[in-house]
């Protein structure tokens, strides 16, 4: 069964539960006349609908590319996920305000052994079913599936909250709910903003995880003609739909048809083991001998500058008198022009001879 199916299939199972919840639910909060039980169901009319929502969602994100969208759909899944999390704000908020209006204006509540047994078994099948969808979601990189697993554990808390607040009525006819309703919608206005936060990070593009990019670079520095594997970028369109690109570091002295061989042998590699389409693009190392000395010398004066990272892709053109490299330089140092420009000076009193090519790059990737 193929991701989508999975998603699917996961979601129905969803909806069915959740929609006998309801029904069970509204029945009890209503002969009980309890506001906690009513929001409870209505948690569970909230989770029926996020799961609907997954599966339109994972339907169209896995419509194939097309010319006006060449990397797919992925990324609908994202919005997906934005919406289920807006539903799970607006009910714990909706939640808030009832539960206050509770505290102000208290009604009487009757609870029977019956009510309390079914909100208990209430509890035991959202933990179960919340614990089930959020291991598919992170099994399957599906934020929209973790959304709803997240939001099913919250409607568990919400449940087991419930049943203490029954007991307790039982017991000493004592009602606590409006104050603990009000707990309850903090707890779940918190968790919707997590998940938001999460999935918004995800739409911005946030690091990569370090890793995915550790075994990437293995793979790719697992063949003995690469010397170093360096800005590798992973765009993300989707859960499953990564692109990428990556500079290797070769002998200078290797042929085009060496190296596309060698290229076209990393490509294939990671996509058979990762699905991921890898461009590559080549820096050429000529650090031996007497250049291998100036390298030296340019590594020693950037070690002066604590913010610098790494430098990498050093070649020196002797027929133009050209020196180029990249350095990496920490996302927090405000001056990376003014740290450039002085390393330049440095690296031209040494080396008047010499001009300095140096392109600043981010710090992307681990």
């Amino acid at each position: 069964m193929d991701r989508s199916k999975k998603i699917i299939k996961t979601s129905i199972i969803g909806i069915i539960v959740n929609i006998f919840l309801v029904i069970f639910k509204t029945i009890i909060g209503l002969i009980t006349n309890s506001i906690a039980i009513i929001l409870d169901a209505i948690n569970n009319l909230t989770d029926a609908l996020s799961s609907v929502i997954t599966i339109v969602g994972t339907k169209l994100a896995n419509k194939a590319p097309d010319k006006k969208h060449p990397y797919g759909h992925g990324r609908i899944e994202y919005f997906t996920s934005v919406i289920i999390s807006t539903i799970v704000l607006v009910a714990g908020i909706t939640a808030g305000k009832e539960s206050i209006e509770k505290i102000i204006n208290p009604e009487k509540v009757e609870y029977s052994i019956i009510s309390l047994i079914i909100i208990f078994v209430a509890v035991v099948v959202k933990l179960i079913m919340g614990k089930y969808v959020k291991a598919v979601g992170k099994k399957l990189s599906s934020q929209s599936l973790v959304a709803s697993g997240q939001d099913a554990f919250m409607d568990a808390v919400l449940s087991f909250t419930t049943l203490i607040a029954g007991i307790i009525n039982f017991i000493w006819k004592i009602s606590i709910e409006g104050f603990l309703g009000v707990a309850i919608s903090i707890i779940i206005i918190k968790s919707a903003i997590e998940i938001l936060k999460d999935t918004i990070d995800s739409m911005l593009g946030e690091r990569a995880d370090k890793d995915l990019v550790d075994k990437l670079k293995a793979s790719i520095t697992s063949f003995k003609e690469v010397q170093g594997a360096y800005d590798l970028n992973l765009h993300n369109y989707g859960p499953s739909k990564i692109i990428a690109s990556v500079h290797i570091q070769v002998r200078n002295d290797m042929t085009a048809e060496q190296i596309h061989i060698l290229t076209r042998e990393i490509e294939y590699k990671i996509y058979k083991e990762y699905g991921i389409a890898l461009t590559i693009g080549i820096y050429a190392a000529n650090d031996n001998g007497e250049y291998g000395e100036m390298k030296r010398e340019i590594v020693k004066t950037i070690k002066e500058y604590n913010t610098i990272l790494q430098m990498h892709g050093f070649y020196v053109n002797e027929e133009n008198k050209n020196v180029y490299f990249d350095l990496i330089i920490d996302f927090e140092e405000k001056e990376k022009e003014g740290i450039l420009k002085k390393i330049i000076e440095e690296l031209k009193s040494k080396y008047n001879d010499y001009n300095f090519n140096i392109i600043l790059d981010s710090d992307i990737s681990d």
